[in-house]
Order: structure tokens, then sequence, then C-alpha cells
């Protein structure tokens, strides 16, 4: 029987990666991404460091906000010292603020989602930032 064909933008073949300090916020977000995506999760800012490090196919990265150590936008202000064309995401529970407000302008951020969040909203978001690099 042949095996059937595969959109190139599904079945894990674009890699992601989602930091939260919440361990259950990071099985949710797997959970409900990984039949899309290769889905990659890291428990604080410098493990989402190491696995930007140590995975050269990311091309997503959404983070919390608010964690200990660093929070989400001074996470990815660093990474994106080193990791420049990766599209980088906010997903949080809290509200809008300043720090998400200059990130946006100054492009630190593509977007910034709200928990819990919308499936569709973020799968939209991801699908047009893959648009952008490829």
């Amino acid at each position: 029987m042949p095996e059937p064909k595969i959109d190139s933008m599904t079945q894990n073949n674009v890699t992601l990666l989602y930091v939260d300090d919440e361990p259950i916020n990071l099985k949710l977000f797997e959970i409900n991404f990984k039949k899309k995506y290769r889905v990659l999760t890291a428990e604080s800012g410098l493990e989402g460091l190491k696995k930007l490090e140590n995975n050269t196919d990311i091309i997503v990265v959404i983070s919390d906000m608010r964690m200990p150590g660093m929070n989400g936008i001074e996470f990815v202000r660093k990474a994106k010292e080193q990791f420049v064309n990766i599209a980088y995401f906010i997903l949080t529970g809290f509200e809008y603020n300043d720090e998400i407000s200059k990130a946006l302008e100054e492009k630190i951020i593509l977007e910034y989602f709200r928990k819990p969040f919308n499936l569709m909203q973020i799968e939209q978001a991801i699908e047009k930032a893959i648009a952008q690099i490829k």
C-alpha cells in the first residue's frame, strides 16, 4: 500500500520550542501541537537557550512571559542575539503591558498570545511566520 502524501508544512516538518516554567503548561502545549509540529520544550529561559544551541532546526519559539530568572522578553532578546532567523512569540496569562508593547514595536516578537491559548490563533501565526521564513 503506498504511503499517503504529507503536506510539507505538517507532520513534524517544523520544529518549534515552547518555554514555560510550569510543567503542566508545557505538557498541554505539546499535546495540542505535536500532531502538526515537532515540539521541544524548556522549563526556563536558560534551558531554552541551550535547546536553541543544540537544535539548529528550530524555526519558531514561543515563550511564557513571567518566569523566574529571566522573563520571556529577556529570553527572546538573548536568543535573538545568536538565533536571528527564528520567529519569536510570547504567550502569557497576564495583561498586555509596556514591555510587550515595546517588544512588538522593536520587532523582538511577532505577536503575543493570551492564556488560555487559542489553538487556531497560534497555529495561524506560526504558519504565517513559517511562510515568511522559508
